[in-house]
């Protein structure tokens, strides 16, 4: 990544990005919802878990939707326009919108609950210090953050409902922390050896951070990077040498150069499987519990301790996960 960006002020100046918002707060006092728009699907799940029945949240990126590469459509520009509040990741995840939600921002509330997360706990390429890694949401501990950011938000939007939007704040980060503890015991089971997550883009830093695994992807933070020629070499003869036996796909990008490494460390005599699907920018199918941000994290870390050696209980953590992929 070369570019050069600038981004839009991060929820650390609420006030100042919601000091237009007044007129707003004094009508969802009332018994109408406050009408939010979230661009991606972890982020508009949030908001519907904190803001219960006192929001209305249009998603505009549904499962399999590549944020990076995401360009609103003239429905969701009336959509954002109309809203109350616009809810987007920020860290450059939605390149494609940025330039329109930073005109958008001087007009009505624009928060980048992505850039809540303190600098010091963002990850960037060595070579790219002033480019952080967007997927703060693949570790619970810094996802916490985004979610305060949000029931701030919804408190200085409809402030009459504060107890509610902390209420319930309350019981989803009891939730993310009992995630992150199963996380942690079943990861914990990965041989030592074997904890190396190898994906389609750069999107598990913060998982292989918080978790300690070693992460490798084909392609770096954003999906518009090409993997070349000599970065699919050199991750087979890594695969070749390392003996990995697992690899993964994901659900948001093509599955074409995860294959090409399987196919060439075939070639060099080295079996090397596909160790089930991931979700990195989008959530899962509509109506499930992968459809969540709880049930999402959930599927990754029991496929991925499933299939790199670990114990996972029947259907993860609640029981509630559908398909797993098994080791052979």
């Amino acid at each position: 990544m070369t570019r050069r960006r600038r981004l839009i002020p991060a929820l650390a100046s609420l006030p100042l990005l919601l000091a237009g918002s007044l007129t707003v707060a004094s009508a969802a006092s009332a018994d109408e919802r406050l009408q939010l728009v979230a661009t991606t699907g972890m982020i508009a799940d949030v908001l519907r878990e904190v803001g219960g029945d006192r929001v209305e949240v249009r998603g505009l990126m549904g499962p399999g939707v590549d944020p990076h590469l995401y360009r609103q459509t003239r429905t969701d520009v009336t959509a954002m326009t109309r809203a109350d509040a616009v809810f987007w990741n920020g860290l450059y995840l939605e390149a494609q919108l940025e330039s329109f939600l930073e005109r958008l921002g001087q007009r009505q509330p624009v928060i980048a609950v992505g850039e809540t997360v303190p600098a010091e706990a963002r990850l960037a390429d060595e070579e790219y210090p002033d480019q952080p890694d967007p997927h703060v949401w693949m570790d619970p501990g810094r996802w916490r953050y985004a979610v305060e950011a949000m029931r701030d938000a919804l408190t200085e939007l409809a402030p009459a409902h504060a107890d509610g939007f902390a209420e319930r704040a309350e019981a989803y980060l009891e939730e993310l922390e009992a995630l992150d503890a199963y996380a942690r015991e079943v990861l914990a089971s990965v041989p030592e050896e074997a904890r190396v997550l190898v994906t389609a883009h750069d999107a598990f830093g913060y998982f292989g951070d918080a978790y300690g695994f070693e992460v490798l992807g084909i392609q770096g933070y954003s999906t518009e990077s090409e993997a070349g020629l000599a970065r699919i070499e050199s991750l087979v003869r890594m695969l070749v040498e390392r003996e990995i036996g697992a690899l993964f796909v994901e659900t948001s990008v093509s599955d074409r150069n995860v294959r090409a490494l399987v196919e060439g460390a075939a070639a060099r005599g080295h079996e090397v499987r596909i160790g089930g699907e991931l979700y990195s920018d989008a959530m899962g199918p509509e109506g499930s519990y992968e459809g969540t941000w709880l049930g999402m994290l959930d599927h990754n870390v029991s496929q991925i301790a499933l299939a790199l050696g670990g114990e996972v209980p029947e259907g993860g953590r609640l029981g509630r996960l559908g398909h797993l992929e098994e080791r052979p």
